[in-house]
């Protein structure tokens, strides 16, 4: 899956052949990219090696930022040792150990929590960070804030000083701040405590549900869900919206997963390749 943000990418996970997908996909090899990997098996981290060839070979000269368990470094560094492939640009490899913030940006940030799959694990959520909320020209004008630098600072929630000695705050010409837009991203994952807590109010929960409800058991022994498990996790959160994601290809007809996560969570969807999903600026 991969985020717009502004004129930034964030990857969560990164699966064979991705740089093929981005490129039909119309998807920028050049932009700022941050690469959240949520555990260590095969279909989500194999396509890293692709991915930062390709980069290379189209001359990229942003640095990539990888985030992900102990032992992504390792594997990178074998990789480019047996490849021997040169990069033109920086990887910077971040390990995850534990839950908390992992990458804090100016207009974002994103957080990490174990998961309960079968290898160490990780779930992630991005978070947007307060926007300014809505400023009134007019009641800036009528305290006698010049137009210009003033107005901006303002915007950006700093205080004004007027030459009467006046200091104009900005809740005097702002609405409160507005809250900014929360996606969740489960990875491979049973159903485990703190996750709805993980994942509370998100706009988006990009949740697992490999196997069909009559599986339950399977699920459990491999490590994931069902859908209504994650429709449950959904629900407990108060998520706006649940896309169901890493169905067994056991599935050809995706009707019957939809179904059992709707009769818990109605408004899910499931995943698909090239799927598209904006999400709205709050007012």
């Amino acid at each position: 899956m991969v985020l717009l943000f502004g004129n930034e990418q964030i990857m969560f996970d990164c699966g064979e052949a991705v740089q093929r997908q981005m490129i039909l996909a119309k998807i920028s090899l050049h932009k700022k990219l941050h690469v959240f990997i949520t555990h260590m098996h095969g279909d989500h981290v194999l396509g890293l090696p692709g991915l930062l060839q390709t980069m290379a070979l189209m001359d990229r000269k942003k640095p990539v930022d990888v985030y992900g368990p102990a032992g992504l470094g390792h594997f990178l560094e074998c990789l480019q040792e047996t490849l021997q492939f040169q990069l033109t640009f920086q990887v910077n490899v971040h390990e995850v150990a534990a839950s908390g913030l992992v990458c804090d940006e100016q207009e974002y940030a994103v957080s990490a929590v174990p998961s309960n799959h079968a290898v160490t694990s990780f779930s992630f959520a991005f978070e947007e960070k307060p926007r300014p909320g809505r400023f009134h020209p007019e009641k800036a004008a009528a305290l006698g804030v010049p137009k210009g630098e003033a107005w901006s600072r303002l915007q950006h929630g700093n205080a004004v000083p007027l030459s009467s000695g006046r200091v104009v705050k900005p809740e005097d010409v702002a609405d409160p701040p507005r809250k900014g837009r929360k996606i969740v991203y489960s990875g491979d994952t049973r159903p485990f405590d703190g996750f709805s807590v993980f994942a509370e109010n998100a706009d988006v929960v990009i949740h697992e549900a490999t196997f069909d409800d009559a599986l339950v058991e399977k699920a459990e022994v491999d490590g994931h869900s069902t859908p209504s498990q994650a429709a449950l996790e959904a629900k407990a959160a108060n998520a706006k919206r649940l896309v169901l994601t890493h169905i067994s290809a056991r599935y050809s007809d995706v009707a019957l997963i939809l179904e059992q996560a709707q009769k818990v969570f109605p408004n899910t969807l499931v995943a698909h390749d090239f799927l598209e999903l904006e999400l709205p600026l709050s007012e």
